[in-house]
């Protein structure tokens, strides 16, 4: 196998951990049950770092959500720069806990003190993870070289917050009755139906009914599917913590002083499109707005491969400029 046709599971890679000192706090005063923050490095040991961070399923294993995107010879190169992702806190089996994005951020800032890392060269944040790149680029700017955010932006829309909301409520509800799976199976049906849009679904599924009423209907077949077994990814606390997060985060786009990349989508509407407009109005160092149209909605970071491998390809261009001409292009970025 060349090493261009890796899976990222397969490629290098090593765990990294920091301890999280007894003594820190979040900013509602509460404390982690987790002693460390685990990340995992892949790439050259000599090579820029870029950090790269998604949704709030994602976790320190990228090729488990962003295997297309981060891999040799992919739009974020592994045979020309490291990568570092982390396990967002708190862990699965953790108490839920109130926690910001400047939380997540200064998390993410231990794990970088200890591993010797003072400057990223790229800070790549889609969803929740470009929230955070964003508060720890307000908080210090000075730390990274530059900042793109994907389908995120500088503050919670209040759609999005009722949205989140409602399935906050659904999973309490559900452990309180004691069934824990089956109120995060039913809040990630929900959830699929804000992070989709309404002409995907037009196009993929008929309106056929059910023999009676409150059977399913060929798209009920498909949000049952999104839910079954996803209480192996989360747990009701933790989905309640990370949701409410996203509600939480607000930065200022005037703090925002290194070289910004915005890229949204004018179908999403958790993070809409004038939100990223906004953003990338006020930011004072922007380096590139990026929009474009999807059937995907919110999801679009995931699917829209050509656009955002392009985005990617061009934001990270001076990095793979500076290292080793190792790089080889993936056949649909190249020019």
């Amino acid at each position: 196998m060349s090493s261009h046709a890796w899976p990222i599971e397969e490629a290098p890679g090593r765990d990294v951990s920091a301890p999280i000192p007894a003594d820190f706090r979040l900013a509602s005063g509460e404390t982690l049950a987790a002693s460390e923050v685990v990340g995992r490095l892949h790439g050259p040991v000599e090579g820029p770092l870029v950090v790269v961070m998604g949704g709030i399923s994602s976790g320190r294993v990228v090729g488990q959500w962003w295997s297309w995107a981060v891999r040799p010879g992919g739009p974020i190169d592994l045979n020309r720069v490291r990568v570092l992702a982390i396990d967002l806190l708190p862990g699965r089996t953790d108490p839920g806990v109130t926690i910001t994005t400047h939380d997540q951020a200064r998390l993410l800032s231990l794990l970088l003190d200890a591993i010797g890392e003072t400057h990223l060269e790229a800070f790549v944040g889609a969803s929740y993870g470009g929230c955070v790149g964003l508060a720890l680029a307000e908080a210090r700017p000075d730390r990274i070289g530059h900042l793109m955010v994907i389908s995120a932006t500088h503050r919670a829309h209040p759609a999005a917050t009722a949205w989140r909301g409602v399935q906050r409520r659904l999973l309490a509800f559900a452990r309180d009755c004691g069934r824990d799976a089956e109120g995060i199976a039913l809040a990630r049906e929900l959830a699929m139906t804000t992070y989709r849009t309404a002409e995907e679904f037009d196009l993929r599924f008929a309106a056929t009914p059910p023999e009676q009423a409150g059977g399913p209907y060929p798209v009920c077949d498909y949000l049952t599917s999104r839910g079954d077994g996803y209480e192996a990814v989360t747990s009701a606390a933790r989905w309640i913590s990370l949701s409410d997060s996203l509600d939480r985060h607000a930065v200022a786009p005037e703090a925002i002083r290194c070289p910004l990349t915005v890229v949204g989508f004018t179908s999403d509407r958790l993070v809409p499109i004038q939100d990223s407009r906004d953003l990338a109005a006020r930011a004072p160092r922007l380096t590139r707005l990026v929009e474009a149209a999807s059937i995907f909605g919110h999801d679009a970071f995931l699917k829209e491969r050509e656009v955002v491998g392009r985005a990617l390809h061009d934001a990270l261009a001076p990095l793979y400029a500076a290292t080793p001409n190792t790089f080889t292009p993936a056949r649909e970025f190249a020019a």
